[in-house]
């Protein structure tokens, strides 16, 4: 029997990672699902370490982080994050992985096989190992762009991050239009600043648009699954998230 920790504060994607799991794992028990940092913290000083921890980065009371550097662990942990992949690609290490959510099924099971092989062997993660993933995790969330530098004509301005609504691509340029209505040429594609903005405030919903979270001021179903956007400032142009971007523009929202 292999003892499961999940720490999780959303009730969908808990429910959906243990489904999952117990598919792969079929001797995994689950030890119980823990919502929060202070709840996880109480939990370890209350129970032995479980074989396998789940740990979601973002909780309802902070970063899971705070855990580690409270309790020492021992066990062998599995991040999952909505942070972008390419960006925590170089850490992942050889008794440690991540998942990006929303979680697909071969990664989940490339973890999981790399769980197993350490498992069997009945070897433990170093604890400095881990600490250090989770100091390299932690970079991310500050190297995101602050600020862009814009050309327009002769001249050159900076904005912030912060004061952007949203990117949008039309007949093949591309623009950023700020909360104050101004629009600007962006010297970026979108696929290019995809990796570059802070992705728990800025999504893609479809190919044509990048959107803040602060600018959405309706939300409406559409067909298929799909959503419609409502902006602010307002674009001219339909703003609806595209069916295969559906599920996760739906966790993004929940600050998954």
């Amino acid at each position: 029997m292999i003892k499961v920790l999940i720490i999780e504060d959303e009730d969908a994607a808990a429910k959906r990672l243990q489904k999952l799991v117990g598919e792969m794992i079929p001797t995994a028990a689950f030890a119980e699902v823990l919502i929060s940092v202070r709840s996880a913290i109480e939990w370890f000083g209350n129970n032995p370490q479980p074989d396998l921890i789940f740990a979601d980065i973002q909780l309802s009371d902070g970063v899971s982080f705070e855990i580690f550097r409270q309790v020492n662990i021992t066990s062998p942990v599995i991040f999952t994050t909505a942070y972008d992949a390419h960006a925590l690609q170089a850490f992942k290490m050889n008794s440690v992985d991540y998942l990006l959510k929303p979680i697909k099924k071969e990664e989940l099971r490339n973890a999981i096989d790399k769980f197993t092989r350490f498992h069997q062997k009945q070897k433990e993660p170093a604890n400095e190992g881990l600490q250090q993933l989770i100091e390299k995790l932690q970079k991310p969330f500050a190297q995101y762009k602050q600020r862009f530098v814009i050309r327009i004509g002769d001249h050159m301005k900076t904005i912030e991050s912060v004061d952007i609504a949203y990117f949008y691509t039309e007949h093949k340029i591309n623009f950023i239009v700020m909360k104050d209505g101004k629009r600007l040429p962006s010297d970026h594609t979108l696929d290019q600043l995809e990796q570059m903005i802070d992705p728990s405030a800025f999504f893609r919903i479809n190919r044509q648009f990048i959107i803040s979270y602060s600018s959405i001021t309706e939300m409406l179903t559409y067909s298929k699954a799909r959503v419609l956007i409502k902006l602010q400032p307002p674009s001219k142009l339909e703003t609806i998230v595209s069916t295969e971007r559906a599920a996760s523009f739906k966790l993004w929202l929940s600050g998954e």
